[in-house]
């Protein structure tokens, strides 16, 4: 059995075009920004790697013809058209002159990549008041798809996570989409260009045989491989289209119920369905059946069942006239007895499926209705954790009198609320103290985030309670015993409940397999594991200092197994302002000591999290490594806190090639400069 097709395969079951070039094959790639002047740029660049081609001798440009020179511009300036218009992303455009193989033609094949998978590709029709003005001119929204299906041989769409890919490919001999005899160079353009408003659909050719024993198996196969992980429920409908049309059917459509789903979640929006996704096999009909079947979506019954149910096929009038009758089934996609949605699918020409294809279909849908499922789960469990960090994070930062500060807060996952914690508040009502807090709990996720609700409120606690500055370690050590109070077990415990529930959510499948593994060894389901309650935690408390004591604000703080702070000086001197003393929640009978500073006018803190000083690049060395932040925070003298803190944070995102994969905090806490008096700037 061949690869699934893409979209649209117009010559067979042709693959779409692989990424990495074969020996002997020619590549060209660039990346545009997603505004007007793409297609221009787009139609410059395939010019030049023409042009480079065949100034380098490379064989297969000999064969290039200014047809088809002419045909894979014009190709390239309506693909990112299309996607610079209905995607607005950055556009990747991949140009590939392919060598003869295994008695194939040589071959210019295009691809062009958005970042927006959820906006589908509209076909429009040309009109007189849209026409070609110059590179600027983008109002007639590209001539559609159309073009590209009459100029290439085959052509599709391929959606990964979080890019949709449109390719093209000509070949270079054996032929011509659309030939016209003889004429002058212009008359053929004419010529060719309104035979492409006008193309012929081309149907695809089907074998029902396929489906029976291993076919079906393989398909089955690839469609759970290739929907496993989607997290988006509108990208596992466009993907399940894909792998539909026209391998399956001539068309298919997708409702989706926005009401309370499998896991019980009220979506907004009601409880009416919405219509997700329509393929159609010919683009040109796509637009004239989504108007048809938005009209009314099909009715089944209750309670929901996945079994096929022939529903009425769309009304003809409505859709292009040689489209013809056919059968249409409708599959409810059910998971745990609870619909989320409807499938329907259609064949032109035929009076009923054949049951091995409404069989497949049918498991299909199961697996469809899986996927779906879990992106709802999904996205429940984004919402739980995104609320849980709203509480755990500080609404707003104090304003400290002649302190200017700045902070930068990164979850490594934007749905999942992390270990890292910060604040910064008055530590009463008129008090003249102001304390600045960052931590960091071992691990991440749930767990992590459970101890960071009891750490930053007890400490705020705490702070606010009067004593004299060389206390400050004093602090740290009522948090310690805190944090080892058996008394807390009882708070952990309700709140691994809410974790254990969460980390379900996101995983059903390997929650469900250490239940059962717990089971076996004897524990049950309700028994909490214990959290890890060790803390890295970095306080301070800040006092304004007149202008006459100096300016600036006397600065004490403890450390307690956190990165140390470092305090950059004017000159551009780097000193650490702390010294490194054990986790917290370690052991009960350390005590913390404070070391206590002048934060002079000009004078920068910088407090940092270990997912700032253990970063990675490709090679292990972490960003720190041979007082890497230290050089890093030198070069930032002279800078305001808000650009000391945006230099430090691009550094770090830039001295590795993977993403972040820590959560990343950082604090800036920076001195305001004292005003040069009027007589002296005089001077």
């Amino acid at each position: 059995m061949g690869p699934l097709p893409t979209q649209r395969a117009t010559s067979g079951d042709v693959p779409s075009p692989s990424r990495q070039s074969a020996p002997g094959h020619v590549v060209a790639r660039t990346s545009l920004p997603g505004n007007p002047l793409a297609p221009g740029a787009a139609r410059r660049f395939v010019r030049a790697a023409l042009a480079d081609w065949t100034g380098l001798a490379v064989p297969a440009a000999a064969t290039i013809t200014d047809r088809a020179a002419d045909d894979a511009v014009l190709l390239a300036a309506e693909l990112v058209t299309n996607a610079v218009v209905h995607a607005g992303t950055n556009v990747e455009l991949l140009f590939k002159l392919e060598d003869p193989d295994q008695g194939a033609p040589a071959a210019l094949v295009l691809e062009v990549s958005d970042h927006h998978p959820g906006r589908t590709l509209r076909h429009q029709q040309r009109t007189a008041d849209h026409e070609p003005d110059d590179d600027l001119d983008l109002d007639e929204y590209g001539r559609g798809l159309q073009l590209v299906a009459a100029l290439a041989e085959c052509w599709g769409i391929t959606y990964r996570p979080g890019t949709k890919t449109v390719w093209a490919r000509l070949p270079l001999e054996g032929w011509d989409a659309c030939p016209v005899p003889g004429g002058e160079p212009a008359i053929q353009r004419g010529l060719r260009a309104a035979e492409l408003l006008a193309p012929v659909p081309r149907r695809p050719v089907r074998d029902d045989e396929e489906w029976t024993g291993r076919g079906a198996l393989s398909f089955l196969a690839e469609a759970s491989d290739l929907l496993a992980g989607q997290l988006d429920e509108d990208l596992v409908a466009a993907l399940a289209g894909q792998l539909l049309v026209p391998r399956l059917a001539d068309w298919c459509a997708f409702w989706l119920e926005d009401a309370a789903g499998a896991d019980g979640y009220q979506r907004e929006g009601g409880g009416a369905p919405r219509l997700a996704r329509v393929w159609h096999a010919d683009e040109s009909a796509l637009e004239a059946l989504r108007a048809v079947l938005e009209k009314e979506p099909p009715r089944m019954a209750e309670p929901p069942s996945p079994g096929p149910v022939v529903v009425a096929w769309p009304a003809p009038g409505d859709l292009r006239a040689d489209a013809g009758d056919g059968t249409a089934l409708a599959y409810r996609l059910v998971v745990g007895g609870h619909g989320l949605g409807t499938l329907l699918i259609g064949r032109r020409g035929v009076a009923r499926v054949p049951d091995a294809v409404a069989s497949l279909v049918e498991d299909f849908a199961r697996r469809v209705a899986l996927a779906i499922g879990a992106a709802r789960r999904y996205a429940r469990q984004v919402t739980i954790s995104r609320v849980l960090q709203r509480g755990l994070l500080p609404s707003q930062v104090a304003q400290i009198p002649g302190v200017r500060s700045c902070v930068v807060y990164e979850p490594s996952d934007d749905g999942l609320a992390g270990g890292d914690f910060y604040d910064v508040f008055q530590a009463g009502p008129g008090a003249r103290r102001w304390c600045f807090m960052l931590g960091d709990v071992q691990g991440s996720g749930p767990e992590a985030a459970v101890v960071t609700g009891l750490a930053r409120p007890w400490l705020r606690l705490l702070a606010r309670e009067d004593h004299a500055d060389h206390e400050v370690g004093h602090v740290l050590d009522r948090l310690n015993r805190l944090l080892l109070d058996d008394a807390t077990e009882a708070a952990e415990t309700a709140a691994s409940v809410v974790a254990e529930v969460v980390a379900e959510a996101a995983d059903p499948l390997a929650a469900e397999a250490a239940a059962q593994e717990e089971e076996t060894a004897g524990a049950t389901a309700l028994e909490p594991r214990p959290l890890p309650r060790f803390l890295s935690l970095l306080y301070g408390e800040l006092v304004p200092l007149a202008p006459e004591d100096g300016g600036g604000a006397r600065c004490t703080l403890a450390c307690a197994g956190h990165p140390l702070p470092l305090l950059l000086r004017p000159d551009g001197t780097v000193a650490p302002a702390a010294v490194p003393q054990v986790l917290l929640g370690v052991v009960d009978d350390v005590g913390y000591e404070s070391q206590t500073f002048h934060l002079a006018p000009g004078d920068t803190l910088l407090c940092v999290t270990d997912g700032v000083t253990e970063r990675r690049s490709r090679s292990g060395r972490m960003f720190d490594d041979g007082d890497g932040l230290a050089a890093a925070l030198a070069g930032c003298a002279g800078l305001p806190a808000r650009e000391v803190a945006d230099r430090i944070r691009r550094a770090v995102h830039g001295f590795g090639e993977a993403p972040v994969r820590d959560d990343l905090a950082l604090l800036v806490l920076q001195a305001e400069a004292a005003p040069v008096p009027a007589q002296a700037a005089r001077h």
